[in-house]
């Protein structure tokens, strides 16, 4: 099979390899969709991964076609979406459910290979079985819904509030969305390019802003709830500089650079007891959790658009030159699939 591998940060060949011979508890997937995640471009430019040779992308969808002897629930040709962390279930995290936070996780595309290939070995308590009538590109999207509505969850009862995503990458977007279908009264997405504001448009949100002083404008008396997805150090001090008294925000972003809080911002959220939430990828009991559930129904129903932030569909040849230009910031770009089975 083809399949992109990454031998050191920078140096990524698209080679001929074997499929993976599958286990008695696995399914061999033909991978239909494999996206770009805001993890994979440092990954793969320097900050680098656990092992090497390695096949990064981890979040994909595929038709099965195959399954070990003990696998009973899936046939041949099921699309699946697959959530990218595969937890011990041994853990005391995993133990009370908190799946996101196993303690000696495995995960596709970092520390075990993962979808920029034609076909992944996925255990088969790792594959989620998709709606019939699923686009299998929206399957692939999965993973940043459910990572967005992971931390909207974090912030308590939607209904009305004041929400300000910060970042209108996919996460961001998704985020929107499921602000608004939780019952937000009124949602600002900021970001410095307009056409990711365009975008977030699009997903409904009522305002956005292209700087950090538009949107502190914008935010009056604060808004109820923030969450931050760019990873950036500047949005991530924005965020208590927002927050309504009682306020709170949810941190999604990884940033790459120290984050400093000056005087004034850790006065802010002291003086009006603003709650910061941590926000670590996606999961929730029993797993993969509600977070993958109600997404894959959300866009299998409509009621999250999904199509409008996709703006590469590109060959596994161009897995390379694809995260050198992410990297460098030379194209422009939302939400980038790789679809390793089509020419």
């Amino acid at each position: 099979m083809t399949a992109a591998l990454m031998y050191e940060p920078g140096d990524v060949r698209v080679e001929q390899v074997e499929i993976p011979a599958i286990g008695p508890d696995d399914l061999l997937v033909k991978v239909a969709a494999c996206g770009v995640c805001g993890s994979d471009i440092p990954r793969m430019n320097f900050s680098g991964a656990y092992r090497y040779p390695l096949i990064c992308g981890h979040e994909f969808s595929g038709h099965v076609v195959d399954a070990g002897a003990n696998v009973t629930g899936f046939a041949q040709g099921d699309l699946v979406s697959v959530p990218p962390l595969l937890p011990c279930r041994n853990c005391e995290s995993c133990a009370e459910g908190n799946f996101s936070l196993c303690e000696n996780y495995d995960y596709f595309g970092s520390r075990r290979d993962g979808a920029y290939a034609q076909f992944v070995d996925v255990p088969a308590d790792n594959a989620l079985l998709m709606p019939k009538d699923l686009d299998p590109r929206a399957a692939a999207m999965i993973d940043p819904s459910a990572i967005a509505l992971h931390a909207v969850l974090k912030c308590g009862d939607m209904t009305d509030k004041r929400v300000a995503v910060l970042g209108a990458g996919p996460i961001g977007l998704f985020a929107v969305q499921w602000a608004k279908l939780l019952g937000a009264g009124e949602v600002l997405a900021l970001d410095l390019s307009e056409e990711k504001a365009q975008m977030a448009r699009v997903a409904g949100a009522d305002l956005t802003a292209l700087t950090s002083e538009e949107a502190l404008e914008a935010a009056g008396r604060g808004f109820d709830v923030i969450i931050e997805t760019a990873g950036v150090p500047p949005t991530i001090a924005l965020a208590p500089n927002l927050a309504a008294r009682h306020g709170h925000a949810a941190f999604i972003g990884i940033p790459h650079q120290p984050v400093q809080l000056d005087k004034g911002t850790f006065s802010n959220f002291l003086r009006h007891e603003v709650s910061l939430h941590g926000s670590w990828n996606s999961f929730s009991a029993p797993f993969p959790g509600t977070e993958w559930t109600d997404s894959a129904d959300r866009l299998s129903d409509g009621s999250l658009k999904w199509e409008f932030m996709i703006t590469h569909e590109l060959p596994l040849a161009e897995v390379p030159g694809t995260m050198k230009a992410l990297a460098d910031r030379s194209i422009f770009s939302s939400k980038v699939l790789f679809m390793p089975n089509q020419p």
